[in-house]
């Protein structure tokens, strides 16, 4: 099984070349990287350009955000499976792709979630929130819960049956389009318990001037598949609690 892994990027030079290390590190051979690079002026390109060759597709140009750049990355991919690496994360470990791919093989599964970290920028190793999730039951929900996008692949066919990404939300598309996995019986789900990503803070989506904006989209979101309202959006923020409280005790690596 081929899987595309899909990096977009957008002015972050000192971060994107650890990401392609980290998936040219891998031990599963079958995985062709894209990156979307939206139009950065600080010189990410350049750093792109000495693995130029070895991507399966790069295209630096003006987007109109986040979710255009996904879907321009998807409609170039070519892999059965479609996982999503940002340019400030990295894989959790060298063999995460082949634990993933074999989980879609020993279930044939359409969706395959795990759990993930947030870690320090410079640091990796440090560990500043943890993102854990469990076997899937539709009732969480309604409480605030969705897997860590980051570390959700999906194949293909599910993105070519059911749609891509919404570009009219500028920070929630990914809620949106988990969502609208989560709610549909006809994807096979399965829960993988491992750490399969260190996610760098402060990304777009953990920038506290943008939790506003992030809110407000929420709620359209949660709205749109009649979840429980601003019940629902509030403990979905309330979730975060315990998530940065872990890591100050327990050690986690």
């Amino acid at each position: 099984m081929k899987v595309s892994i899909i990096t977009i990027v957008l002015n972050n030079k000192s971060f994107i070349e650890s990401c392609i290390q980290s998936v040219r590190n891998q031990t599963y051979h079958e995985i062709e990287h894209i990156i979307i690079d939206g139009g950065s002026t600080d010189g990410t390109q350049k750093q792109i350009e000495p693995y130029q060759n070895d991507l399966a597709y790069y295209k630096s140009e003006v987007d109109n955000g986040p979710y255009e750049a996904l879907n321009k990355g998807i409609s170039q991919a070519t892999g059965n499976i479609i996982g999503i690496l940002h340019s400030d994360d990295l894989f959790y470990d060298t063999t995460t792709v082949e634990k993933m791919v074999d989980v879609f093989k020993k279930t044939n599964a359409d969706l395959v979630y795990a759990n993930g970290q947030y870690v320090d920028k410079e640091n990796t190793n440090k560990v500043k929130r943890i993102y854990s999730a469990k076997p899937f039951h539709k009732i969480y929900l309604h409480f605030g819960w969705v897997p860590l996008h980051t570390t959700i692949y999906v194949k293909k066919e599910v993105f070519e049956k059911y749609g891509m990404y919404k570009t009219k939300y500028s920070i929630a598309g990914d809620y949106g389009i988990t969502l609208g996995w989560f709610t549909n019986d006809q994807i096979k789900k399965v829960f993988f318990n491992e750490w399969v990503v260190k996610m760098r803070m402060g990304g777009k989506s953990t920038t506290a001037s943008l939790q506003k904006v992030k809110s407000t989209e929420d709620l359209q979101i949660i709205k749109l598949y009649k979840l429980w309202g601003v019940f629902t959006l509030g403990c979905k923020i309330t979730r975060k609690i315990p998530q940065y409280l872990m890591p100050r005790l327990i050690k986690y690596k």
